[in-house]
């Protein structure tokens, strides 16, 4: 069974790559390059194809802009099927943008660290790996001390995110609170993911204008992090956000020692990383939740939900095993019943939580995949192994969906796979999970 899901798999990749060296998440939806999604994308290459594997990386990494930053979309052809595109993100705006590909002004987690890590891990021909590390690992560098440099105005060692399309999880029930302080005006915009998926799986015509009003905010003023520091009404410090920077700042350090003299550099990640930890420990972690947290910069207040992003951590090393013990007890807890897939993306016991839409509770293949590896590095072998089953399971029983209810029983009526189909990363990761 495996081995025909893993042709399948193969077939959604091979399928969703273009002719210009990238992969596009699925056809119609999102018909662009997303930088975290490519990231996991050349972990199901690096596989079976390791040629298209660099290519998705180099890809991405050729739309760097000249201070480090990676943006969250790259525009690399026109597309009607897709809104807000480059003509409203206008990402010239910035000074420092790149002059070739036009993006958007905002990132996403930063996995390309441990992404070219697993692709040398991966590597059959180790002399190739290598060299495809040391002709990337620099650029990754740079968008790290961009991070730290420009996303840490109190010097903590965690960075914030001014957008919720920054976290990756973009329509959490997290965000709900800091909609409640702002009042956008209403934009009057031609959606076009609401024609080509349910509008009950997506985010609202109202949560729309918020995002909206932040790009406008950042916009005005050219995208200055300095400026949008001090304006953005939204400014997060996101647990998943932060320990994809720390788990890649693990990464860089432990490649810079393999290319050898780069002892500056190691230096340099190491404190980082010292300062991170620390701070994400003393900051993020919230005792009486047993569970990491978002904490809302701009008000200075934790926001106390729990969700898949509060148990990251476990992939980037950060808790003691004390508290990964707490960790696992609070996930097993709310998330792990019988009647439920491991692991929905919102609190199951929230009244903020809903199976069918986006990011307010359905399982995401690459949340559990992150959450496999971290509760193996931990030695909770047997969770992780129902995290993988889960995961095999609902693409299974669905096919390559985007997203998937957490609900046993709805397969026994429904398909119970939502959002776009044929979805790259939800290929890719399979791929890897099997292969693990």
């Amino acid at each position: 069974m495996n081995k025909n899901l893993i042709n399948d798999a193969k077939i959604v990749l091979n399928n969703n790559f273009q002719d210009k060296g990238y992969s596009i998440p699925c056809k119609g939806l999102y018909p662009f390059q997303w930088k975290w999604d490519s990231g996991f994308i050349a972990i199901g290459f690096a596989h079976y194809d390791m040629d298209k594997a660099k290519k998705e990386i180099e890809t991405l990494l050729d739309a760097q802009w000249e201070n480090g930053f990676i943006p969250h979309i790259v525009f690399h052809v026109e597309s009607d099927t897709y809104f807000p595109g480059p003509d409203y993100h206008q990402s010239e705006l910035h000074p420092l943008s790149n002059k070739k590909h036009p993006s958007t002004g905002m990132t996403q987690p930063p996995v390309t660290g441990f992404t070219i890590e697993k692709i040398y891990e991966i590597a059959k021909d180790k002399t190739d790996g290598l060299e495809f590390v040391k002709r990337n690992i620099d650029k990754v560098f740079e968008n790290h001390r961009y991070f730290y440099e420009n996303r840490d105005p109190q010097n903590e060692g965690l960075v914030y995110i001014y957008h919720n399309w920054e976290s990756g999880t973009d329509n959490s029930p997290i965000w709900d609170d800091i909609w409640k302080t702002m009042n956008p005006p209403t934009y009057n915009i031609k959606r076009k993911d609401t024609q080509l998926v349910d509008p009950s799986q997506r985010p609202s015509n109202r949560e729309y204008d918020h995002y909206l009003h932040i790009i406008e905010i950042a916009k005005k003023h050219n995208y200055s992090d300095e400026k949008i520091a001090e304006l953005s009404p939204f400014l997060v410090q996101d647990p998943l956000f932060n320990a994809m920077l720390i788990k890649s700042n693990n990464a860089l350090i432990n490649l810079y020692k393999l290319i050898g003299n780069n002892e500056a550099k190691i230096k340099q990640l190491e404190k980082w990383q010292e300062k991170s930890i620390k701070s994400f420990n003393d900051k993020l972690y919230d005792e009486e939740l047993g569970a990491y947290i978002h904490y809302d910069l701009r008000n200075e207040k934790p926001l106390r939900f729990v969700s898949s992003s509060s148990f990251s951590p476990l992939f980037a090393g950060i808790p003691s095993k004390e508290r990964a013990k707490r960790l696992v007890t609070t996930m097993m807890d709310k998330f792990g019943g019988e009647d439920l897939y491991l692991c929905a993306s919102f609190d199951p016991e929230s009244e903020r939580f809903n199976p069918k839409k986006y990011w307010r509770g359905p399982v995401w293949i690459n949340l559990n995949w992150i959450l496999y590896y971290g509760l193996k590095d931990y030695g909770y072998n047997e969770i992780a192994e129902r995290v993988k089953s889960d995961s095999i399971e609902l693409i299974e029983k669905s096919g390559f969906y985007e997203y998937f209810d957490a609900r046993k029983s709805i397969y026994k009526t429904d398909k119970g796979g939502y959002g776009g189909g044929n979805f790259s990363w939800s290929a890719a990761l399979l791929i890897d999970l099997i292969n693990n």
